[in-house]
């Protein structure tokens, strides 16, 4: 069976609090609900893991490798400064989408930037708590096409 992996950076444990304009209100935990039931539907697992720490999202995704067929990886700030995380992606070579809540090219020019978007299938930007599951919809895709 797909197994798939979706990692969220810093601060997303905070989703539904903090800054609930722009993030919206759904918490980590019903994202991961919504998630939860479309892998059922798509016929695959999911899990998920949150950390604020960069040196544990290294750890995080090099442990991807073997173990995922694929991941939906949110890294919040981390996303335009982490080259650490970029290599460990390039370390552990397995297709996922990259995802954000809020438009990232409609915010400060610093947001513009992301360090790992070259790697990534692609990415789902501006779309809040749903964007989550545009990205496992796409990603199971994508595994099925390059399965066939």
């Amino acid at each position: 069976m797909t197994h798939i992996v979706v990692l969220n950076g810093p601060n997303l444990n905070l989703l539904g609090i903090r800054e609930p304009a722009l993030y919206g209100s759904a918490t980590l935990a019903d994202v991961e609900g919504q998630l939860r039931g479309r892998a059922e539907q798509l016929g695959v697992t999911v899990a998920f893991a949150q950390s604020n720490h960069e040196g544990e999202l290294v750890d995080l995704v090099q442990g991807l490798r073997g173990v995922a067929d694929g991941a939906i990886v949110n890294l919040g700030a981390y996303t335009h400064t982490s080259l650490a995380l970029r290599d460990a992606f390039l370390a552990a070579p397995i297709p996922f989408v990259e995802m954000h809540l809020s438009n990232l090219f409609r915010r400060e020019p610093a947001r513009h930037q992301s360090v790992i978007a070259d790697l990534a299938v692609g990415m789902i930007t501006g779309f809040g708590a749903r964007g989550y599951l545009m990205a496992l919809d796409a990603l199971v895709a994508h595994l099925k096409e390059q399965m066939s």
